[in-house]
Parts: C-alpha cells; sequence; structure tokens
C-alpha cells in the first residue's frame, strides 16, 4: 500500500509541475500582479487550475494511504519535471542528484515512519505553527523590491500554507476511511480551503516576480519541510525511527535540498557585454528575436536581415536569436551582426521552415537574453523563438517593440486545415497573437491596413504602422538582360495557396505573347506547372525556383511589369523592390496591396478571382512601350517613402520611446 501511496504522489507532482508551467504563462501573460477576474478568462490558467485540483486530489489518496513523512517529500520531483519542461537540459545532474535524494529519503522512511492518528489538538497547533510560518516569508515578499527576493517570499510564504494543507488532509481523509465524520471534519474541510486560498494567493504573485522553476523550487521543498516536520514533531510519526536511520534520512534530505537549491538558480551568466560597448547616446545594443531569418527565403526573413544590418551600419550592437537551418545551434558574425542560432527541427508543413522545440530552445534563450543584457528586444514574430525572447525580455524588465507579419491565411495551405475549420482557427491565432504580444511595449505592423486588421481581431488601439522598407538604390540602374522581345510578367515570393499564381497563369494564357517568369518554390508549384502545360503556355512560363539575390536584381530589371496575385499580403516586399527597379504593377485588391499599387498611376488593381479582369489589367500595362513607361516611373516615385533609412529612423524612434529616452527626430512615419 505505501509503495501505491508513492506512485499516486509522483503522478500528483507531474501535475503540480505541468499547472505551475501553465499558470506561471498566464500570471506572466497579464504584465502585472495577478487579478482573478483577468486570471479566469486566460484558458492557459484555468488548465494550470483545473491539473492543480487534479494532483491534490491524487495526493489525498495518497495521505490517506500512507505517513505523511513518506508521502510529502515525493512533492520535490515536481522542480525536476518542471525544469525539463523549461528547457533546462543543462541541469540535468542537478535533476538527477535531487531526485537521488528523494528517492533514497522514500526508501528510507517507507520503512521506518509510523501511521499515527490526526488529533484536533494537533492540527490546532499546526495551524497556529503555521500563521507563525507565514508571516516572515510573506512580509519579505510584500517589501522587498528585487523580483527574485519577491519570489521567494511569496514562494516560500505559499510552501507553508501548502504544507498544512497536507497535515489538514490527512486527517480529513483518516475520518473518511473510519466514517466518522464531526464537526472537526468540518473545521479542517475549512482550513484546507483557507490554505489553498492564502497559498494559491501567494503562489500566483510568486509567478508574477519571477520564473516558474523558483516558485516551484519553494512550494516543493518548504511544503515538504513544513509538513514532515509537522509529521515528525505534532504527531508522532518518527517514534520509531532509530538514530542512524534518521541521520540517512537527513543526508538524503539535504541531497535533494542541495539539488533543488543548485537546480533553482540555474548556470550563472556571464555579465559581460562583448564586441564593443554600447549604451553611449544613440547606439544600443538590440537583440532581433525571428523565427525565420536567412538562408530562409521569404519576405519576414529578409525585413529582419535588412532591419539587423541597417541598425549595425548605425552603430547598434545587433544580436539575431533565430532557428538555425542545419537543426544545430551555433553562432556566426556576418553583415555586422552576431547570429544565434537555436536548435531546430523540420516541420510537415514547408520543406525550409524549421522550428525550435520549447522545452529544447528555452533555457537557451535564457541563457542568451541573461549573458547579453540587451538594452532593447524586437521581437519578429509570436510563434516560437519570438515568443520565448519575448517572455523572457518581460522578465527581466527589458523594453521591447513587437512587428506582426502573421495572417492565419499564410498558414492554413501549409497546415492542411479544412475549410469548415479556417473560421474557428483564424480566431484562435488573432487571440493567441494578442496575448503573446499584449506584453509588448510597442507594437508594430508594416502598414495601416495591417494595423487595422490587428485591432479588428481584438488588439489594443496602440499598434502603429511602420513600413518593412528596403533598399532602393540596390534596385535602380541596372541593366536589363533580356531573354525576347516579348513582354515579360513577373512573379516573385513562396508558390502556395494563398500566392494565387494558378490566376496570374490563366491570365497570362488570356494575352497573347505575353510571357511569365515565376520566381520562389513552394508547395504548389508542381501544380501549377502542370497547370501551365493544360493551358498550353508551357513555353510561355518559366518556374525559376529560388534564385541568388544577383539574379533576383537582373529578374526585376528584365520584366516589364510585376504582378502579385496574393489576397494575404500585410506588405509585400517583392512588390516594394519591384517599384524600386521602376516597374508598374499589377496587384489582388485585397490587404495592404492597394498601399502600394496606385490604379492609373503607376500600375493597376484586380477583383481578386477575376482572371478575364487580370489579363485586361496586364495587357493594358505591357500593350504601349509608353504607358509601361511611365508607369514604371511613378512606381519609383511612390517607393521613395518606404526607403530602408526611414524605416531605420522610424524604429530607432520607437526603441527610444519604448525604452523611455528622448524621442530620436525623424522624417515621418512610411504607410
Amino acid at each position: 500500500m505505501t509503495w501505491f501511496a508513492v506512485a499516486l504522489a509522483v503522478l500528483g507532482a507531474v501535475c503540480f509541475a505541468f499547472a505551475a508551467r501553465f499558470q506561471h504563462d498566464a500570471v506572466r501573460a497579464g504584465g502585472g500582479a495577478p487579478r482573478l477576474p483577468e486570471l479566469v478568462r486566460r484558458p492557459r490558467w484555468l488548465l494550470g487550475l483545473l491539473l492543480l485540483v487534479l494532483g491534490s486530489g491524487v495526493h489525498a489518496v495518497a495521505l490517506g494511504m500512507a505517513p505523511l513523512s513518506v508521502v510529502q517529500p515525493v512533492g520535490v520531483v515536481a522542480i525536476g519535471i518542471t525544469a525539463l519542461l523549461d528547457g533546462r537540459r543543462r541541469e540535468l545532474p542537478a535533476v538527477l542528484v535531487t531526485t537521488f535524494g528523494v528517492g533514497a529519503f522514500v526508501l528510507l522512511a517507507a520503512g521506518s515512519a509510523t501511521s499515527t492518528a490526526v488529533a484536533p489538538e494537533a492540527e490546532a497547533r499546526a495551524g497556529l505553527l503555521a500563521l507563525g510560518l507565514v508571516a516572515g516569508p510573506a512580509l519579505l515578499g510584500v517589501l522587498a523590491k528585487r523580483p527574485t527576493a519577491r519570489a521567494l517570499g511569496f514562494g516560500t510564504a505559499a510552501g507553508v500554507a501548502y504544507g498544512l494543507v497536507s497535515v489538514l488532509m490527512r486527517a480529513v481523509s483518516q475520518d473518511v476511511q473510519r466514517g466518522g465524520l464531526s464537526w472537526t471534519t468540518a473545521l479542517s474541510v475549512a482550513g484546507i480551503a483557507v490554505a489553498l486560498i492564502v497559498g494559491g494567493w501567494f503562489t500566483q504573485h510568486a509567478y508574477a516576480s519571477g520564473p516558474p522553476h523558483l516558485a516551484v523550487a519553494c512550494l516543493t521543498v518548504v511544503d515538504p519541510l513544513v509538513a514532515v516536520g509537522i509529521g515528525a514533531g505534532l504527531l508522532g510519526e518518527a517514534n520509531r525511527t532509530s538514530g542512524a536511520v534518521a541521520l540517512a534520512e537527513l543526508a538524503c534530505a539535504l541531497v535533494a535540498v542541495g539539488g533543488v537549491v543548485v537546480l533553482a538558480r540555474g548556470p550563472r551568466a556571464v555579465p559581460t557585454r562583448t564586441e564593443k560597448t554600447v549604451n553611449d547616446g544613440r547606439a544600443q545594443r538590440v537583440v532581433i528575436a525571428a523565427d525565420t531569418f536567412p538562408p530562409d527565403v521569404n519576405g519576414a526573413a529578409r525585413f529582419a536581415h535588412r532591419l539587423a544590418v541597417g541598425l549595425a551600419g548605425r552603430g547598434h550592437d545587433v544580436h539575431v536569436i533565430c532557428a538555425s537551418p542545419t537543426g544545430r545551434a551555433g553562432f556566426e558574425h556576418v553583415d555586422g551582426i552576431t547570429v544565434h542560432r537555436l536548435r531546430s527541427h523540420r516541420t510537415p508543413f514547408h520543406r525550409t521552415f524549421r522550428i525550435g522545440l520549447p522545452w529544447e530552445v528555452r533555457r537557451d534563450v535564457e541563457v542568451l537574453l541573461d549573458r547579453l543584457r540587451p538594452d532593447l528586444v524586437h521581437v519578429q514574430a509570436h510563434f516560437v523563438v519570438g515568443r520565448l525572447v519575448l517572455r523572457r525580455a518581460a522578465e527581466l524588465g527589458v523594453p521591447t517593440v513587437a512587428t506582426n507579419h502573421f495572417m492565419p491565411e499564410n498558414l492554413f495551405g501549409h497546415a492542411r486545415v479544412p475549410e469548415w475549420l479556417r473560421g474557428v482557427a483564424s480566431r484562435w491565432a488573432w487571440r493567441d497573437l494578442g496575448r503573446v504580444y499584449g506584453v509588448a511595449d510597442v507594437v508594430t505592423a508594416p502598414t495601416p491596413r495591417a494595423v487595422e486588421l490587428l485591432h479588428d481581431n481584438g488588439f489594443p488601439p496602440r499598434a502603429v504602422p511602420v513600413s518593412c522598407g528596403i533598399d532602393i538604390d540596390r534596385y535602380r540602374g541596372r541593366c536589363p538582360e533580356r531573354r525576347s522581345d516579348a513582354p515579360t510578367v513577373l512573379f516573385v515570393g513562396r508558390l502556395d495557396e494563398e500566392k494565387r499564381v494558378d490566376e496570374l497563369l490563366r491570365a497570362v494564357a488570356l494575352v497573347p505573347r505575353l510571357r511569365a517568369e515565376v520566381v520562389g518554390d513552394g508547395s504548389c508549384r508542381s501544380g501549377w506547372e502542370l497547370l501551365a502545360r493544360d493551358l498550353g503556355i508551357a513555353d510561355r512560363v518559366r518556374f525559376r525556383g529560388f534564385v541568388s539575390e544577383e539574379e533576383l536584381l537582373d529578374a526585376y530589371a528584365a520584366a516589364d511589369v510585376f504582378c502579385m496575385p496574393g489576397i494575404a499580403e500585410l506588405q509585400s516586399l517583392a512588390t516594394m523592390e519591384a517599384m524600386a527597379a521602376g516597374k508598374p504593377v499589377v496587384a489582388a485588391d485585397a490587404m495592404a496591396l492597394p498601399h502600394l499599387c496606385r490604379p492609373g498611376r503607376n500600375g493597376w488593381l484586380f477583383t481578386p478571382g477575376d482572371v478575364r479582369g487580370l489579363a485586361d489589367r496586364l495587357h493594358a500595362v505591357v500593350a504601349d512601350p509608353a504607358v509601361t513607361a511611365r508607369l514604371g516611373a511613378a512606381s519609383s516615385d511612390l517607393i521613395a517613402a518606404h526607403a530602408l533609412d526611414t524605416t531605420l529612423d522610424t524604429f530607432e524612434s520607437l526603441y527610444a520611446r519604448a525604452m523611455g529616452l528622448p524621442p530620436v527626430q525623424v522624417t515621418a512615419l512610411a504607410a
């Protein structure tokens, strides 16, 4: 029976560890002192509460089957589980030491502890003792200024309260088993409720003040120490324990506690700034967190690279944290920036996009930010890397800026989300983004339409538009190398569902002599190659796949018109690059593309799905070389508002705002 009770206690510890992880995330997402009305609206907090109740129930059953001295110390296992959930693989030796200490303690206690009845007088004395023990650490938590000290104070106070809960649970369990329920049982239940409320309140404040492993360390150490101390000192469970066994138990307990202390402290971060001294006025150390970064080929990756290199060119010390393209962790110095690559894995949704598993890279993110000590963090996505970096920056009090490049529609094709589920999935995705980005000091999106989309989906009206910007001069003045005298329409981008390149192909089939150059790759490429063959235009369409930067510049220069038929563009860097190259644009009248294409001035818009309308617009642009030249010149003029220097000026000003510094003078926010 004792060993079964130990197994139940281990199960309870697993529940407690996951509950701590979920509730900590929910509390930290609020960015301040926890308030119950807000917490109960957060699914992760409610899931943690459910696991907490389940773990408490399992623990109560275990307490009714074995002595308190045996069951309670098993809870220390929760800190090791929490450490593993946090990706703290470097602390595996401490986890093993803790587990060994607890296991050895249980082996010794199981053979020497005696189950005793819990008398009402003992319960009263235990309650008074716990009340006295709670006061000191609770006062520390209230008065301390350092977050770590507050977390230690609140966590210790919660551990004392939960230790009393264990004693009272054993008393109630014994009453139930004997069938002798009385007014003392009712008082015990009331005491449990009060202790749980008090302990829960302290626990949530510990989560709000520090990392989850620190709160769990306090709970899983103080709770059993108080409970076992009461069991041995007030309940007489150690009356038959010999001196040698007691010393051995004490030694094992010290080993376990020592392992927990090492685990809770973690590796000491190196408090140094490398490479150069920054923060000398305008210059800052900036960490850019990007879930996608070159060699990935997409708009978000290219923007993150441009931003990082541009900031470094202005004297900032720029570090990029991103997923590794090979799967192996490492770092490199390239283009004046330091790129820290995190462990990653392939995804089944896209052959080039990789992700880091949260439990593998969480600790790496924490160590990097602790060591780098950035002046500001700029997050480029709310997925794994961006989410973890933003959360850690908030814990450290580092000012944060978050830029959104995300629309659910960009993922539905990759993830094979069925049509009937997309509405629900979209609403959930927007809520998740709002929850993650809600802690950022400044939130931006590339265009006014992209900002409007955030607000329409529940994000507070504080996001601002900042163009991704491009290096305009890089695309100008390049001599075209034409393969044919026939007019050419160019598309650049991922060949995925939301880009709707099939509509472009069908339109090309309706325009005599018009050729198409398709640059990029993706899940729909083979299907669209077959479509070109079926339409009888395979000889007029060239699918080029991924190309080098120089080849891309040549492609822009050689094209007569650029087409973007996609319906999920928050800005479209490819369209901006074509405009910088002096090309007319024909774009879908969807999302943010109308911000770039001014009908009749630098091109035309068409209604998504209207293939004939698209064909007419393409023909109108390329039929007359004079019209093509006029529209292209207008593109060159309009793109000036999106110069990279303007974007960098704007972000520097927003960085100053997030850091509470005097604003940097900029020209204007680019739309």
